[in-house]
């Protein structure tokens, strides 16, 4: 796992440009801390920085190899599971290898079948590759966008990086914020359009596409996408098959050199990526696993039960844990601890992002750091499996709009009039609705229900799945821990894609077919366990606490928030109690102490990337 940059432009002179790609790499250091190199020629400048995982010695980067007259070179960041497959059919085509690394197989690879390799791949990267004799620059992102990859188009140049920071570093680009831009961070935050940089002219690689930079400009391509077509299987068929394609995909993302370990919440998820984690470890004689979870201080006491949190995750993961025999380790964060990471999580995602949620994550793998560098993660199966409550109970968040934006009307009454100019938050969010439902890959002749259920899967998995995502891997590697993301498996998500909901509820319960699966793998307490998602600070300080800060920075004129948000709003919404102040603002997603924590954050990131509302 890795930091990257680069350059091309077909004007300029590249080779002498090595520190500005010196400066662009810098703000990736945490992603990769192990190691840094660049390489310039003429046309194209590359970046790197180095979370070692997989051949501590070998896998350096930037990586040049040649073939006959033609020199490629490659910058990667991510991790490939079926590096061994891959290798045996390149060794058996002639090549051969001098590292054990998956970056060499990965450059091959692409000497070998170009574009074409991208089908081939099992794993999680976003990678650039400049081939000096054909003159062209190739970037490519895997099939969930687990790995981020920005890019910005200038003219005759083109360039990229791991994260938003590392384009800000160049001395071309400048950290200006049109009216389309702010409507993605007031009306769509913490999401973001998919392949939307908020930053003029910033886009990103869309998940699961490539893109070819050469002389004749930009070209962008899929090169996978979900397909829709008859499921044949039946309920014990299914249930087997989900399991066995969540075993391998475990089994697969254990692979490092480093200390591996997992996320235990005691949920559903992660007990079934800890189980099968286990399981691999004592086949192989490794172990023991260590597992870690979160809480926070004085929870116990604070502890509100509601539909989206039903209970605490603490006696359910002692229950997997003592269940497995792993080592255990719970982080317990305070308050203080949290708000005060409020404004570094935002600059970490370069955006403000799901306020004490990130800032919580951030905190959380910071300690896991300190014991591991790779930790397999049970994010997503909510997307895939359809866990969240907007897809199994009627109301207005199961209508004709994104399920977890509800009422814009109350969000936009405390934002400043015309903020975003002519761009109207009902419409801007309608518009990216429709332009993603056009987009579902439909199955001819399914019944309307199914047909809309599809429709919600297709919204989770582009756009809330890719939000979490975004999240996992910044948290994570801002401080150099690699988190794989198992439900994210290609090959899993392509089957359960296509399981209907009858099949996908059985038994009448959320991810009912995921249960099923793991009936025999958990305890029975831990598989039947309702839903519950990360957990929060239930702790009234911390509504205080950022609620005065709130106001603090609305007391100073100089406060940018002035320019985004009505004041006198903010603090009659403050003088309720804490009870008062939830917000229809992400649905269930955003209470109102966490609206004051995004506020935080919203300051933070225009203040600190001096942003440039245009």
């Amino acid at each position: 796992m890795c930091g990257i940059a680069g350059w091309a432009d077909w004007k300029r002179d590249l080779s002498r440009e090595g520190p500005v790609l010196e400066t662009m790499i810098a703000p990736l250091a945490d992603r990769g801390p192990d190691a840094g190199g660049i390489w310039c020629s003429g046309h194209c400048a590359f970046g790197h920085r180095r979370l070692a995982v997989v051949d501590l010695v070998g896998g350096a980067q930037p990586m040049v190899r040649s073939r006959g007259d033609r020199t490629y070179v490659l910058v990667y960041n991510g991790q490939l599971y079926n590096t061994q497959e891959l290798k045996e059919e390149l060794t058996a085509r002639g090549h051969a290898f001098s590292t054990q690394s998956d970056t060499e197989v990965l450059l091959v690879a692409y000497m070998e079948w170009g574009p074409e390799c991208t089908r081939r791949l099992n794993g999680i990267y976003a990678f650039a590759v400049w081939d000096e004799a054909g003159q062209q620059l190739f970037l490519a992102r895997d099939r969930f966008g687990v790995k981020p990859l920005f890019y910005k188009t200038m003219g005759s140049a083109i360039l990229f990086g791991s994260e938003l920071k590392a384009l800000l570093a160049h001395p071309l680009v400048q950290p200006e914020v049109d009216a389309e831009g702010l409507a993605e961070v007031l009306y769509l935050g913490p999401s973001r359009t998919p392949g939307h940089g908020v930053f003029r002219g910033v886009r990103e690689v869309l998940p699961g596409h490539w893109l070819l930079f050469d002389r004749a400009g930009v070209r962008t391509q899929p090169y996978w996408q979900l397909e829709s077509r008859p499921h044949t299987d039946g309920p014990a068929e299914t249930a087997e098959r989900v399991r066995e394609l969540l075993r391998e995909a475990v089994r697969r993302q254990l692979v490092a050199d480093v200390p591996v370990a997992t996320l235990l919440s005691g949920g559903l998820d992660s007990s079934a990526i800890t189980a099968f984690a286990a399981e691999a470890f004592r086949a192989q004689g490794r172990g023991p696993l260590h597992t870690w979870s979160i809480d926070y201080a004085e929870n116990d006491r604070h502890f509100r039960a509601h539909a989206f949190q039903p209970d605490p995750d603490s006696a359910y993961a002692g229950t997997m844990a003592e269940s497995l025999g792993t080592v255990h380790h719970e982080v317990v964060i305070d308050t203080p601890q949290l708000v005060d990471a409020l404004e570094k999580a935002a600059l970490i995602r370069d955006l403000p992002g799901m306020a004490d949620v990130d800032a919580a994550l951030f905190l959380f793998c910071r300690e896991i750091k300190k014991g591991a560098t790779v930790v397999l993660s049970g994010e997503c199966a909510d997307e895939v499996f359809g866990g969240y409550p907007w897809f199994h109970r009627p109301g207005p968040e199961t209508g004709r709009t994104f399920p977890w934006i509800r009422s814009l009307e109350a969000r936009t009454a405390l934002l400043q009039p015309g903020v975003t100019g002519p761009i109207r938050a009902e419409d801007y969010v309608a518009q990216r609705y429709s332009n993603t439902v056009a987009r579902v890959p439909r199955l001819p002749g399914e019944e309307p229900e199914e047909a809309r259920i599809r429709e919600l899967f297709y919204l989770n998995l582009a756009w809330f799945m890719a939000t979490l995502l975004d999240r996992n891997d910044r948290m994570s590697m801002a401080v150099g821990l690699e988190a794989r993301v198992p439900f994210c498996d290609h090959l899993l998500v392509e089957y359960v894609w296509n399981i209907p909901w009858r099949l996908k509820t059985y038994g009448g319960r959320e991810k009912g077919i995921l249960r099923e699966a793991l009936r025999g793998v958990l305890p029975e307490a831990v598989r039947t366990r309702r839903k519950s998602p990360f957990p929060k600070t239930h702790h009234p300080e911390y509504f205080r606490a950022v609620r005065d800060r709130v106001l603090a920075l609305l007391d100073d004129p100089a406060c940018r928030l002035h320019k985004i948000v009505r004041a006198d709003r903010v603090r009659a919404l403050a003088r309720q109690d804490h009870e008062a102040t939830d917000l229809p603002w992400f649905g269930q997603l955003m209470s109102g102490p966490q609206y004051f924590a995004w506020l935080i954050q919203l300051e933070a990131w225009l203040r600190h990337y001096k942003v440039v509302l245009v």
